[in-house]
Parts: structure tokens; C-alpha cells; sequence
């Protein structure tokens, strides 16, 4: 008996000591819906296949407030991996928050679209979203199939839509400046400039309340502009209220990436990590989930066809090309000409 009790307490401790060399790879990425489909999705599944690592999930409004902690810990970060926006990472990786990225760190790099990898940016694409149209679907009663729909004098004062230095408001002046006979942001978006100027006596609001879904659904509002991913989430829960489509002219990608913290303390375990969001399966996973459209190639191949219809995924040559980093530097200039020129228009 006495040799038995010593084997149990043998494995007790045995055990006991490998929960506490269980490593934990802190998360941060962006908070509400997208963490709580993220878990869901990725991160629980993560933890069940890797009962040896511990994921934290660190939720954070917006990308500017991520790069905002990464600055606070760079003499000692507590977050191992992080998803934020493309431009931002940019700026995190100038000023050194962000370790290397690159097929040495996971073999999926080399699965990614082109356009999920960004020349100077540590961190590669985990999410594709694109700007789609939303809709009240009883006040209209018929899909528009065009973005000129916004601009149908039939709206006048039930247009809603995040202004600039929202990104949303970035990417629709991007995609007016197109519709208006624009050769490319980079030449001038005075023809975007003006075309939205025309827009503006249909707008309601520039800053709908608590986001651009909730009015359009709830019929305050009766169309506008919003992120694919979100939009498909909120028209399922909507009752069949809120409308979603992508215009026949297309639209324009927002991307998001994940990247590795310098001198982040989980190592070898946030690699693993890394790695596994960026698999095709994963990737998939989320599609299913929540209709972001995957940045490793091999994924599409693996979502339901009904999934795959409400993303962008199959429409990849119908994206206008965005070189977010390019828009950064004109960005500043662009939502003087909103304040200036396009929304006082609409008072």
C-alpha cells in the first residue's frame, strides 16, 4: 500500500508540474464581435489541439490602441501575437514592436494571396473584409445591385455612412473616385472628392450610432456602407431587416494581419500559435464563422459554397487594388476634403 501511495503522489506531482510549464501565448486583437467568433473559432480549437498551451484572448477596440500598448511594453512586452490593421502594423514594425515574419516561421506564408503580404510589414494577412452596401430590406424592397444606389436621389436624408478618418469612409472615396472616372488615388481624388460632394445631401449621418448596422437594421436609416464580415454576422441576426450585397463595380479590401511581438515571452509557443491561424483548415474555420474572406489560398477549396458566396472570396479580380500604406500618406489630405468640401454638405 505504501509503495502504491508513493506512485500516486509520484503522478500527482508529475502532473502538477507539467501545468505549470504549460506555456500561455497572450492574444491581442480586436474586441466584441470579432473576439467572440475568433475564440470560437480559432482559439478554443487552438488550445483543445495544444493542451499544452494556454491562449489569453486581450481585447482591444481598435488597431490605434493596439499600437498604442505595444509601445507602452516595448522595454517589456506582455502580448505575444497580434491582429490589427495592415497600416498600423506598418508603423509597428518601423519603430521595431514587431519580429520578423516569413516562410522560417511558418511554411502557410508561402499559401498566402499576394495581396496578404505587404513589403515592410512583419506581419502577414490573417482576414480579407471588403466594403459591401447595406440595406434596409423594408424600405428597399429591391437589392441595389450598384453603388450609384447611394447617390438615388429617392434617399435623401437616409444615407449612412462613417466619414473619414474612418476607414470606411477611405475606402468609399476610393471607390467614388473610380466611379467617377478616377485613373487612381495616387494621381488626386479630386473626382471622388466631388462625386461624394453630390452624395452628401443624402446623408443622415457620418457618424451613425453604436455602428453603421444597427440604424439601417432598425430602418432609421435606409442604406449605406459597411464591413463585409460584420454585416453578414448583424443580417443574420437581424431578422431578415438588414440587407448586405457587393456591387457589380466592386469594392476594395481592408486587411487585416497577424504578427509576431518582439521579444515576446511564449516563443516557441506563439509560433505555434501563429501557424495554426494561418493554416488553411483555420482559415476555413473563420470564413464559416464569421464571412471574412481567408488569405491562404488553399482554404477557399474548403468552405461551403453557401459561406464562400458571402465573402469576396470569389471575387478576388473584382477588388480594386489598395495599397494601404500608399494611402496613409495621403490620408491626412483626404479628410480635410471631407471636412471642408463633402460634409458640411449635408447640414
Amino acid at each position: 500500500m505504501k509503495n502504491r501511495s508513493l506512485a500516486a503522489s509520484a503522478a500527482v506531482l508529475a502532473l502538477t508540474a507539467g501545468a505549470v510549464q504549460a506555456e500561455t501565448v497572450v492574444l491581442s486583437a480586436y474586441s466584441g464581435i470579432f473576439e467572440e467568433n475568433y475564440r470560437a473559432a480559432v482559439v478554443e480549437p487552438f488550445m483543445e489541439a495544444h493542451p499544452d498551451i494556454d491562449v489569453e484572448f486581450y481585447g482591444m477596440p481598435n488597431s490605434a490602441q493596439m499600437l498604442g500598448t505595444l509601445r507602452a511594453q516595448k522595454s517589456a512586452p506582455q502580448i505575444d501575437v497580434m491582429i490589427l490593421d495592415v497600416s498600423v502594423a506598418k508603423a509597428a514594425t518601423d519603430e521595431g514592436l514587431f519580429a520578423p515574419l516569413d516562410e522560417s516561421v511558418t511554411a502557410h506564408v508561402a499559401d498566402l494571396y499576394p495581396q496578404a503580404r505587404v513589403e515592410g510589414v512583419n506581419a502577414v494577412g490573417v482576414t480579407f473584409d471588403n466594403l459591401v452596401m447595406l440595406y434596409n430590406t423594408d424600405k428597399v424592397t429591391e437589392a441595389p445591385t450598384s453603388w450609384e444606389a447611394l447617390w438615388d436621389p429617392q434617399w435623401k436624408g437616409q444615407v449612412s455612412i462613417p466619414a473619414v478618418p474612418d476607414i470606411q469612409g477611405t475606402t468609399l472615396t476610393i471607390i467614388a473616385n473610380r466611379l467617377a472616372g478616377g485613373e487612381g488615388y495616387m494621381d488626386g481624388m479630386e473626382p471622388g472628392i466631388a462625386k461624394l460632394m453630390e452624395l452628401a445631401p443624402n446623408v443622415q449621418t457620418w457618424e451613425p450610432r453604436p455602428d453603421v448596422y444597427q440604424p439601417i437594421s432598425s430602418g432609421t436609416a435606409a442604406i449605406g456602407i459597411g464591413w463585409n464580415a460584420r454585416a453578414q454576422v448583424y443580417a443574420d441576426k437581424s431578422d431578415g431587416k438588414l440587407g448586405v450585397v457587393l456591387p457589380e463595380e466592386g469594392s476594395g479590401f481592408q486587411i487585416n494581419v497577424i504578427g509576431l511581438v518582439q521579444d515576446a515571452p511564449a516563443g516557441d509557443a506563439a509560433r505555434t500559435f501563429l501557424d495554426y491561424a494561418l493554416s488553411p483548415e483555420v482559415q476555413a474555420r473563420f470564413t464559416e464563422t464569421m464571412f471574412y474572406a481567408p488569405t491562404n489560398q488553399k482554404a477557399a477549396a474548403l468552405v461551403s459554397e453557401a459561406a464562400l458566396e458571402r465573402t469576396a472570396a470569389g471575387s478576388m479580380d473584382e477588388m480594386i487594388p489598395i495599397n494601404w500604406l500608399e494611402v496613409a500618406t495621403i490620408r491626412d489630405a483626404v479628410t480635410e476634403q471631407w471636412r471642408r468640401r463633402i460634409i458640411p454638405l449635408s447640414r
